[in-house]
């Protein structure tokens, strides 16, 4: 692990000077609703201070790209610039400025329990990352708390003295986007001590305390199924122990916000931001509830006003009928009280920017009142351990598992999901035709006992997630969630996909559980297989085996050429495969699958390997490589070092199409007409992945859902197959109209009768051209190919290359295993560092464990 130099320090704030181009103090006191004030409800009578901040808001759409820089390129942020964090007397009326940041930016500020000072998170001038500060209640005694070149935000105290907070010490990028992650952390009161609670490879956000002394997060992932989906409630101790569902993990679209315990009420209240969230975290106000369980629909309740939802942020619920917040609308702090008359309620501005030509956001409204600390719970994890251990009671007590028998379940897959050392862009790209968006690793396997229960050491910190399988190694069932153990924790469950209150309970009577009169079983690698499958490397070499004989460009058996040449982004192959439903992957859909409808059990190419395609039978050796790949979600790259930055994604087909243009009008288009008014299915790749085809599947479906329909004109008219950048004069676009007798596949007849034809040799010289390009690109695939400047400099960052590291150096297989290690768990590394850190004036601190 890396260690980085933190220089603690002391300011001592006395009278706030204005900067140019924020709110006037003038500005800020006319933006008071006084008269609001006067009639503030009962919960308030022992409130006389509220802080807020107000600052810019953000430009990206996402609620969570507001840290950092966006991955292609370092020097363009996502954050926001300018901010003032302030106090409002309800007594009377008077704003305060207790600090303001002009070229910085301030945000998510929280009161101590002792109502004595405020923590936030402060990104300093000329800074270009967030560390947390603390600062007294009348604006003194600046204090910085955590330092290093890490974004620290979104902080809360601990009833034990700590800080949870969310960080980008996580090292990874959105798996979905080009920004980077921040997952839970805690340290010290005083900075001290820090560490990596959450292994997350997506953000954790917002984190809050329950009476019960447990961290209430937002937790977001996407294990094998839809990326904007799933955006769910979930609990940890304060050590990190302990972390399962609260509400949410099959609730879609919507993401779970700033949740807060609600005084006197089991719910909790939150904001739901609809969809795949708002930017400035703005949504519906809601409670939520775990007393159906935690998926039903009854735990989630919007608040109603008289004209609908509204947009809020930053709930404080002083009761269940009054609660504190910010309103989108006129950037407004409010309280909101539940009507008499009705079940709604009605929100009643207590301040608004005035004249808000540069649309400052006012957010974070807490107030300043003393408050009893929440329960301590005591430590569970044990620093010394590299490992922890699970207990599965039952795994055929578990939610949709119809058709699978007890006793039909032999071993348990485990599989680790992988952190992203870049991203550039919202979709797979090279990993995968919107199948998964991140690597997985095949750690092993566990044997599963007759009884259904399975006891097992897994590594601490990292996220796994399991798949159980049959006698003959097909996947019965795939879970699509990760869970994690934290070092000497033991976890269990009843089984799989069950009510997860069972989770972490007490197991019963442990002598009737065949699996716990044993030690924990190790588990068990895998020979003659990649832990993380490339289909280049690994399964090319088995279709060139046993396939391409009969699906080659020449003979093209059912329509279908399995050579390895590459396509527009993927090999023709790889492609073709997906399209044509063949690999049993996520296919980017919802979560909780029916049982054998993922992995190894749902891939016709596995059946056909078997013997059941005209007798064609792989070796035992052979079909594993293509049994690992498909249980690894399938991906076609299989390291983060062949992500394409824009400019390499920039080097599209478009460009062959832009000069062929004429060409295409002329002897194509006629019936592959672009706007697809045309006899025959157009040439272009754009299809309609939502409504046009969801009409024509019975099931559910996700909203971005890879949805193939029957003999799908994908397969066939796709640049993904009709452009050959390996051979391009192989290219489909060239050999479906030239004539057979000239060597084509006179599949459109009498358009090309000779490749002497001026309008094929611009086609095929424009082919050639393209294939120059994207061979100058240096992307995936190509001869060419290099990592990009991002990826180095990433993993320079990270510290897995040594500065000034030329691509053609770097063998990205081997650098992204050696990232991936960095997170691994080893208590004489994690001991040595905390031991270095005696005291807020020492100058090293630990990395993120």
């Amino acid at each position: 692990m890396m260690k980085y130099n933190i220089l603690f320090c002391a300011v001592i704030l006395t009278t706030p000077v204005t900067l140019a181009n924020l709110p006037s103090h003038e500005t800020l006191d006319n933006g008071v609703f006084r008269q609001s004030l006067e009639s503030l409800p009962n919960e308030f009578d022992n409130i006389e201070e509220i802080i807020f901040v107000q600052r810019g808001g953000y430009e990206d759409p996402h609620w969570y790209a507001n840290i950092g820089s966006f991955c292609d390129n370092e020097n363009d942020p996502a954050y926001t610039t300018g901010a003032q964090l302030c106090k409002l007397n309800l007594k009377t009326g008077k704003i305060t400025i207790l600090l303001e940041a002009v070229k910085g930016c301030i945000r998510d500020p929280k009161v101590h329990y002792d109502a004595k000072k405020i923590i936030f998170a402060w990104r300093k001038e000329n800074l270009q990352n967030y560390n947390l500060y603390e600062i007294n209640v009348d604006g003194t005694n600046v204090r910085q708390v955590t330092s290093g070149p890490f974004d620290d935000y979104e902080p809360e105290y601990l009833p034990d003295g700590g800080i949870v907070f969310i960080s980008t010490r996580a090292r990874r990028w959105v798996g979905c986007w080009m920004t980077q992650v921040g997952t839970i952390h805690r340290c010290d009161g005083d900075g001290r001590n820090i560490e990596m609670l959450s292994c997350n490879i997506e953000h954790d956000n917002t984190p809050s305390v329950l009476p019960n002394g447990q961290i209430l997060y937002m937790r977001w992932e996407y294990v094998d199924r839809s990326q904007v989906e799933f955006h769910h409630l979930w609990t940890m101790n304060p050590d990190g122990t302990n972390q399962e569902i609260y509400y949410g993990n099959e609730v879609s679209w919507g993401v779970f916000l700033s949740c807060q315990p609600i005084p006197n009420d089991e719910r909790v209240m939150g904001i739901y931001s609809p969809g795949h969230g708002h930017r400035d975290q703005y949504g519906w106000l809601s409670f939520f509830s775990r007393k159906y369980g935690p998926d039903d629909p009854r735990g989630l309740e919007h608040i109603q006003f008289p004209w609908g939802k509204g947009y809020l942020a930053d709930p404080w619920p002083l009761s269940a009928k009054t609660i504190l917040a910010a309103e989108l609308g006129k950037s407004r702090l409010v309280f909101v009280t539940k009507n008499k008359d009705d079940d709604k309620y009605t929100p009643h501005a207590i301040y608004e920017i005035k004249n808000n030509k540069n649309k400052w956001i006012t957010q974070s409204p807490r107030p300043i009142i003393k408050r009893p600390r929440e329960r301590i719970i005591a430590k569970r994890s044990d620093s010394g351990s590299p490992t922890g251990t699970h207990i599965m009671v039952d795994i055929y007590n578990s939610q949709n598992l119809k058709g699978i028998k007890r006793g039909e379940i032999k071993k348990l897959l485990i599989i680790e999901t992988l952190p992203k050392a870049v991203n550039f862009s919202g979709g797979p790209d090279t990993l995968s035709w919107l199948g998964s968006f991140n690597l997985e690793r095949i750690l092993g396997t566990v044997p599963v006992e007759s009884d259904g229960s399975a006891y097992f050491e897994l590594p601490a910190n990292r996220p796994v997630f399991y798949v159980a399988l049959d006698e003959n190694d097909l996947s019965c069932r795939r879970m699509q969630s990760f869970t994690c153990v934290r070092p000497g924790e033991t976890t269990s469950c009843i089984g799989c996909h069950n009510l997860r209150s069972h989770s972490n309970a007490n197991i019963g009577n442990a002598r009737r559980i065949k699996a716990v009169q044993r030690p924990p079983s190790k588990i068990k690698k895998i020979e003659g297989i990649a832990a993380v499958p490339d289909f280049a490397r690994d399964v090319q070499p088995v279709l060139d085996k046993y396939c391409i004989g009969c699906h080659n460009t020449e003979k093209r058996e059912g329509r279908l050429c399995l050579e390895g040449d590459m396509g527009a982004t993927y090999s023709i192959s790889y492609y073709s495969l997906a399209m044509r439903s063949q690999i049993g992957d996520g296919r980017n859909g919802l979560g909780n699958q029916p049982p054998r409808s993922l992995g190894s059990s749902a891939s016709p190419l596995l059946r056909k390997l078997e013997g059941g395609h005209y007798d064609v039978k792989a070796s035992r050796q052979d079909w594993l490589k293509v049994w690992a790949w498909t249980e690894a979600a399938a991906p076609f790259c299989g390291t983060y070092g062949g992500l394409r930055n824009q400019k390499q994604q920039n080097t599209k087909v478009g460009v062959f199409a832009s000069q062929v243009g004429g060409v295409l009008q002329k002897r194509c288009y006629s019936c592959h007409n672009p706007n697809g008014k045309g006899p025959q299915n157009s040439l272009v790749d754009h299809f309609d992945w939502w409504e046009q085809r969801r009409k024509f599947i019975s099931r559910p479906t996700g909203r971005h859902e890879r949805l193939v329909l029957k003999d799908d004109p994908a397969c066939y008219f796709s640049w993904n197959v009709l452009i050959n950048a390996t051979r391009p004069e192989k290219s489909a676009v060239l050999l479906a109209p030239l004539g057979k007798e000239a060597g084509g596949w006179g599949i459109c007849p009498d358009i090309f009768k000779s490749k002497d034809d001026p309008d094929y040799e611009i086609m095929s010289s424009a082919a050639a051209n393209w294939q120059a390009e994207w061979q100058k690109s240096c992307a995936f695939g190509s001869p060419t190919f290099q990592v990009n400047h991002q990826y180095i400099r990433e993993m320079v960052r990270f510290g897995i290359l040594p500065e000034n590291t030329h691509a053609k150096d770097v063998d990205p297989y081997e650098t992204d295993r050696r990232y991936w290690e960095m997170f691994h768990y080893k208590p004489e590394i994690y001991k040595a560092q905390i031991s270095r850190t005696t005291g807020p004036s020492d100058k090293k601190q630990p990395s993120a464990m």
